[in-house]
């Protein structure tokens, strides 16, 4: 059975890793890039945390030993549903099997100008752009003498107040508590503003109230400036306008109010819902093929758990993967496939140091405080990939926590695009990709 994986993301590195060395398959994994990502800790790329390389796992060193899974780099141009092949940069592939497992990107709802302008955090890359960013403004800052130009260098703001936003918030202000005023002893810190807007009446919103509440209460303690109710309009690099009226300051917004997922060309445009999801069956088949299957953030399925869909997180995808590969070993010996399900096994988010909030759904439970954040470290610990990153991240969260400092605050010219080229670059990628094409 020749199989090829759409993306190394939680979902398409399970369903790889469960198929590897097992015969009957065929694997073929491709990716833009020779690495696993892991999403949740961008935030600690980004505020100097952590290196990169800690959350970045090569693809090719977890399968060095594999007779069956083989590795390419590559962007996929469409899907030919009825000739099952598929087109890519680097060339035609055919597929008994397609699963794409492409997750979910930046969702900016159409905006061209707040997409130029703002940072997403949906790759390593961005990460580290966003870093260096954030300490770039405060190189500008100690030489700036205009107040309205400080102020814009010293105001950080964060657009969406889920996990990602509120996470991020916390890293913020604790360099603004314990690290930057050290740095950078020329600026006044009590000048600069950490901004977190939500667009609901509540952070933390597919967590408990006690969660939401509490995760405020923290950020509120932290010097972080939470604005509810609050929509952005639009942002042109110097100012975030506000739905209903109001502007704010600001040289870096940081975009986390919203996902969509990744569907490739040739997938009929029908199956395609809310969230840029493709609807698929319980068996993660996308709907009216025979062949093609969606998992993770990209997968829409409705069960009797979850009639608008499941929640897009980690433990989703790698169980929708874990269902898909036992069907595929099933499939080959004719056995009956399971229907996949979600079981919420709960939910978490760190706001700082000694701060989280965790969920337990059942028994119906919340905590949070320092037994929550050693909670969310063991649990993140454990789902990296390699026992060398596992190893460097927590020696880098030991001395981070003993010497209150972040001791990455490097500055990569080749990471940083001025907002005024953003647009060109843009411009210039879809030109190419129409040449391409034609």
């Amino acid at each position: 059975m020749k199989i090829i994986i759409v993306g190394a993301g939680f979902a398409g590195l399970k369903l790889a890793r469960e198929l590897n060395n097992k015969p009957g398959f065929e694997i073929l994994l491709l990716d833009k890039v020779n690495y696993h990502q892991f999403q949740p800790l961008f935030y600690q790329v980004a505020t100097s945390g952590l290196d990169a390389s800690n959350i970045s796992f090569p693809l090719r060193r977890v399968f060095q030993n594999s007779r069956n899974v083989r590795i390419r780099l590559a962007e996929v141009n469409s899907v030919d549903t009825g000739l099952q092949k598929l087109n890519t940069d680097i060339g035609v592939f055919e597929y008994d099997i397609l699963v794409l497992a492409t997750g979910a990107d930046t969702n900016f709802f159409g905006n061209a100008e707040l997409q130029s302008n703002a940072m997403p955090m949906k790759s390593t890359v961005e990460a580290l752009r966003i870093r260096h960013d954030l300490i770039h403004n405060f190189e500008e800052a100690v030489m700036e003498k205009d107040p309205l130009e400080l102020k814009k260098l010293m105001t950080v703001v964060i657009a969406g107040g889920g996990p990602t936003g509120v996470e991020l918030s916390g890293a913020i202000a604790q360099m603004k508590s314990f690290v930057l005023h050290k740095d950078y002893p020329d600026l006044d810190f009590n000048n600069m503003e950490i901004i977190l807007l939500e667009g609901t009446d509540k952070v933390l919103g597919t967590m408990s109230p006690k969660s939401s509440e509490q995760a405020l209460k923290y950020l509120q303690n932290m010097g972080v400036k939470v604005m509810l109710n609050t929509m952005v309009s639009n942002y042109n690099g110097e100012e975030v306008s506000l739905v209903g009226g109001g502007q704010i300051p600001s040289k870096l917004v940081i975009w986390a109010a919203g996902v969509r997922g990744n569907v490739p060309n040739g997938i009929d445009p029908g199956l395609v819902v809310k969230g840029n999801r493709i609807k698929v069956d319980r068996n993660n088949k996308v709907e009216n093929t025979g062949n093609i299957y969606a998992l993770g953030d990209v997968a829409y399925m409705e069960t009797p758990l979850y009639p608008k869909g499941h929640p897009q997180v980690a433990n989703v995808a790698i169980g929708q993967a874990d269902n898909l590969a036992d069907n595929l070993k099933r499939m080959i010996a004719n056995k009956e496939l399971h229907d996949y399900e979600y079981h919420d096994k709960g939910s978490m988010a760190t706001v700082g140091r000694n701060r989280a909030v965790v969920d337990i759904p059942k028994p119906k439970f919340h905590f949070g405080g320092f037994f929550a954040w050693l909670v969310w470290m063991f649990l993140h610990l454990l789902l990296l990939v390699g026992v060398n990153n596992r190893i460097h991240v927590f020696i880098n969260w030991v001395f981070n926590y003993i010497t209150f400092d972040q001791n990455l605050r490097l500055i990569f010219k080749e990471f940083y695009i001025h907002p005024d080229l953003r647009q060109k670059n843009q411009e210039k990628k879809q030109v190419i990709q129409k040449t391409a094409s034609v």
